[in-house]
């Protein structure tokens, strides 16, 4: 076989006649095993992203549900508000179009290749793939005469061999012959005789040889042609599952490319447009009509006494963390929810407007960063158990309602105004008449 490639003149002959030699198209062979195999690894790797994208669109889910409902509790009010939550908003929906992501990937993508797969490699009851064996039994075919005459080739060339090394002893032994004098003229007339017969066998052996590796190099190229056709035909399957791979990830690389999908713009145009909304003067506007100099004054007025009726308090002044009182009054900047702000609902300011009120400090730190750093904590303290005196019924949202003998915790002491903070065994906190009731 050495032989036969050292004749041949060009580097693509020597590089087919590596090829060429028994046994060495496995490879070609193996490729259609490699190829189904490609095809399973692919289909996994869609899978795990597809999990990636759910799992970030659940995170973008979760992390906007949370972060509205600390926006809505806070203290940001208006229509910056409405611009914040917009970032909520958008989070939203680019955790749908990712889990439109991950749909596309798992019902359209793995399934085009499933089914590619499916078509292209036909398995067999005893194992393998029907185009492999296919494949490995046209190179067997092709080869088959030419590798019966390599066999006859490299047998002849083994005799040949071992005549020249015969040859070569003979001679040897006859040069050794005439130099010592125990051998006999007899004897040396023998060596010299097996020098002759073992030059002939060599030049017969070598003839032979000689004969065999034209008759191998004669049917070399028929060899070759066989052999290409058979290759050709690994080579066609072979352009049909590259060319579908490419018309596969061009598929995958539309579905994951979010930039091209028209929704995907959208949202960011929406987002720039809320946020662009905001204006800063009205909601500086609704907070002094709210909670400063605008706001309604409900002055002190001279009040008849009433024997019949508890002395409850004529007015509330609304302590620190306790819910708003719904006000007619409250006008909402252009554009902004029901309430103008989700704060005014979960906090509560003093019904007239005072320089003396403390800002409250909100910091997350504080909080440890577990819970809404702009919730009241008084229901987390320890109070004074009492009983109600009298029946009550709460005038307003933020007020408790209950039966004379009914028991509730009273969470904050006695305002100037006469009202306390309680809690109810329901858990409903609120305000009520601090001369309602009585310390058990």
């Amino acid at each position: 076989m050495n032989h036969l490639c050292s004749s041949s003149s060009g580097s693509a002959e020597a590089s087919f006649c590596q090829y060429a030699q028994v046994g060495n198209y496995k490879r070609a062979v193996k490729r259609f095993d490699d190829g189904h195999r490609l095809c399973n690894d692919l289909m996994g790797c869609l899978q795990e992203r597809a999990k990636i994208e759910k799992a970030y669109g659940d995170q973008l889910t979760a992390w906007s549900k949370r972060w509205r409902q600390l926006i809505e509790k806070g203290p940001q009010y208006g229509t910056v508000e409405r611009a914040w939550l917009g970032v909520m908003t958008e989070a939203e929906k680019v955790s749908e179009l990712h889990q439109d992501v991950k749909n596309n990937l798992l019902n359209e993508d793995v399934e085009k290749v499933k089914n590619w797969q499916k078509e292209a490699y036909h398995k067999q009851m005893i194992g393998g793939f029907k185009e492999a064996k296919e494949a490995e039994e046209g190179f067997k075919k092709a080869q088959k005469p030419w590798a019966k005459k390599l066999k006859e080739m490299e047998a002849a060339k083994k005799t040949y061999h071992m005549a020249c090394k015969e040859e070569k002893l003979a001679a040897a032994r006859e040069a050794n012959g005439k130099t010592e004098a125990s051998v006999t003229p007899d004897q040396q007339k023998k060596l010299h005789e097996k020098v002759d017969k073992c030059k002939q066998d060599a030049q017969k052996a070598k003839e032979k040889y000689e004969k065999s590796l034209d008759e191998l190099n004669k049917c070399t190229p028929q060899y070759m042609e066989c052999m290409e056709q058979v290759f050709d035909q690994c080579q066609q399957h072979e352009v049909r599952r590259l060319t579908f791979l490419k018309e596969a990830l061009l598929d995958i690389k539309r579905h994951l490319n979010l930039t091209e999908n028209q929704s995907y713009a959208t949202i960011y145009r929406e987002l720039e447009r809320t946020i662009l909304s905001a204006n800063t003067q009205e909601d500086l506007k609704w907070f002094s009509n709210n909670h400063g100099p605008g706001m309604p004054m409900n002055w002190p007025a001279f009040e008849e006494y009433n024997p019949d009726q508890a002395a409850a308090p004529p007015k509330k002044k609304r302590p620190d963390g306790a819910p708003p009182t719904p006000s007619t009054d409250h006008v909402a900047p252009p554009g902004d929810r029901s309430s103008v702000s989700s704060y005014d609902k979960n906090q509560a300011y003093s019904a007239e407007w005072s320089d003396d009120e403390q800002p409250t400090t909100f910091s997350g730190n504080e909080n440890g960063g577990n819970r809404n750093s702009f919730e009241d904590d008084s229901s987390t303290g320890k109070g004074v158990r009492v009983r109600a005196l009298y029946d009550y019924e709460g005038q307003e949202q933020d007020e408790l309602t209950f039966k004379a003998g009914d028991e509730l915790i009273k969470i904050e002491d006695e305002d100037e105004q006469g009202w306390c903070r309680g809690r109810l065994d329901s858990g409903q906190e609120g305000l009520y008449p601090a001369n309602y009731v009585e310390p058990i």
